[in-house]
């Protein structure tokens, strides 16, 4: 027998000699972004051996023909907020309103009957003529009888009107919280913007939903999850109730999606655990890593930023911690066992992050992989430091695209030099785990996929993207949503490839992207996503 045949047999040899259950053959195949494969068996819900050719002939339980089709590794969202999704699918929707009026007009329709809160998400005043905030007089043109409360798009400001202002007694002698702004007008009125954690002072007068809100909220986010070809999720800042809710999805065999939690903050979530949670359920239910959160948004200009923004002279952003206090949160969920991963946006927020992590892993890279959420404005004397420190970098591709217009206008040419900045990350030697931060953008991480191959948005624009020196390779572009993202959470050695040993996580699609026109990326549809072995979308009947 030739050494080369000995060799591919050894190699697609089901696990243990075990029979398998389940046979997908005649399926274009990826078991990454470089090997092939015709056929994969499958043995309690994981590979047991890939291969091309003729399948091996023994009995199988099921056997499916993907008659030719394209099959790759489930995806993995790196960053994303499970519960917002949900909440989001049935709440106001202003994504996508292109002014105040629009704005408007879309809370009247949508607006839920009854006298109680109107709670939304979705608006974007750089998208409006003007590019002006809006205030709660806007507001009170369309709804002034009932609270309303609308979450700015990046999640990181909120639009209140009057009503809600008095419920939460906001007034001129109300101070800005530490890590938080209340617009004002000349006379120091609240406008009705509220920017980061004085976000906390309408939300604290909003009824808390019970766990079966929750866990229908969390239901409808899976499902739509599943039929983007997710197969596993980073959700990106879990609190208490919300972690109950996943294990008893767990224990009902309800959770269609792999959840990696990341604890909300280093205060009382935290507290509540005694140590992490390892593959719970199966599997499907891990929470081993903590978020902590140093500064805001571009957007709202609640970026921690070294220098002042160009288009705010005397704004620098907002800190939602000093150093001391953010070291010390990072060294108490270190000392617990747990990942960090801290939002930063800002060059001034990575800085301190990364110092954080510097000073709390005394030269411990590997055993941490800590993260950096965002990693969206950094110096460029501060990028090498991720690869010399161990740091992944968390990154949403969506991110650029959408910020293009408005990014320049916020921080300058010169640090748009460090600005989502994905090739000198990888170039550096960064780890980079790719997310959509949905529901802030849209969860299809196809649409991630393109812009990290692109740099442009769906409609082409710019010709030859915007700052095309920072592009991945499609085969980078992948590893980000596959296997780098699992490497992101511990999970490398179970999911991101569909190799002899893992997890059968993985999806069908509609044409095969590594053959595509790089235009169509963003197009690509999912016809499957199957995890464990067993389909998910369409789901079984």
């Amino acid at each position: 027998m030739p050494v080369v045949f000995f060799v591919a047999i050894l190699l697609f040899l089901p696990m243990n000699g075990r029979a398998a259950d389940v046979l997908i053959h005649h399926a274009n195949g990826y078991a990454d972004t470089v090997q092939r494969f015709t056929w994969m068996t499958i043995h309690d819900g994981r590979v047991a051996a890939i291969g091309n050719g003729e399948a091996p002939p023994t009995e199988y339980s099921s056997v499916v023909d993907m008659q030719g089709k394209t099959l790759m590794p489930g995806l993995i969202d790196a960053h994303g907020h499970v519960l917002g999704l949900g909440q989001y699918r049935m709440r106001v929707d202003l994504v996508g309103s292109e002014s105040l009026q629009i704005a408007l007009a879309w809370v009247t329709e949508q607006a839920p009957p009854g006298t109680g809160w109107v709670l939304g998400r979705g608006w974007n005043q750089v998208l409006w003529p003007g590019k002006k905030f809006p205030t709660a007089a806007d507001l009170d043109r369309v709804m002034a009888d009932r609270p309303v409360w609308l979450r700015r798009i990046d999640g990181h400001a909120g639009w209140a009107n009057a009503r809600a202002l008095q419920i939460a007694g906001i007034d001129n002698a109300t101070p800005d919280p530490v890590g938080g702004e209340i617009h004002r007008d000349a006379e120091g009125n609240a406008t009705g913007i509220f920017v980061d954690a004085a976000m906390a002072l309408i939300d604290q007068h909003i009824a808390r939903p019970g766990d079966d809100e929750v866990r229908y909220a969390l239901v409808v986010a899976l499902k739509e999850l599943n039929s983007l070809g997710i197969t596993s999720v980073h959700d990106a800042g879990v609190d208490t109730q919300t972690l109950t809710v996943y294990k008893q999805m767990a224990d009902d065999g309800a959770l269609s999606v792999r959840i990696y939690a990341m604890i909300s903050d280093a205060g009382e979530n935290l507290d509540a655990m005694d140590k992490p949670l390892h593959s719970y359920g199966g599997d499907r239910l891990t929470a081993r890593s903590v978020k902590l959160y140093i500064d805001g948004a571009l957007g709202s200009r609640g970026a921690a930023m070294i220098s002042d923004y160009c288009d705010d002279p005397g704004n620098k952003g907002l800190v939602f911690s000093g150093q001391d206090e953010l070291d010390e949160m990072v060294s108490k969920a270190l000392g617990m066992g747990f990942q960090v991963g801290i939002h930063a946006i800002g060059d001034l927020g990575n800085r301190m992050a990364l110092d954080a992590f510097a000073k709390a892993q005394e030269g411990d890279s590997d055993r941490h992989r800590n993260r950096i959420e965002h990693a969206q404005i950094v110096a460029l004397e501060d990028i090498p430091r991720f690869a010399g420190l161990g740091v992944i970098a968390s990154m949403q591709p969506v991110h650029a695209t959408s910020d293009k217009n408005m990014a320049a206008d916020r921080v300058g040419e010169k640090r748009l030099a460090g600005g989502y900045a994905w090739r000198k990350f990888l170039d550096s030697g960064a780890v980079i785990a790719a997310g959509s931060d949905f529901p802030v953008e849209y969860a299809n991480p196809f649409h991630g996929i393109y812009a990290a191959v692109t740099r442009m948005d769906q409609n082409g624009e710019p010709t030859g993207g915007w700052y095309p020196g920072e592009r991945m390779t499609l085969q980078e572009a992948v590893r980000a949503f596959t296997i780098d993202a699992a490497y992101a959470a511990f999970q490398e050695n179970d999911l991101g490839e569909l190799r002899p040993g893992k997890w059968a996580d993985f999806i069908v699609l509609d044409r095969d992207l590594f053959k595509v026109d790089k235009a169509e990326l963003w197009q690509i549809q999912v016809e499957e996503t199957w995890l464990a072995g067993v389909r998910v979308f369409p789901a079984n009947e």
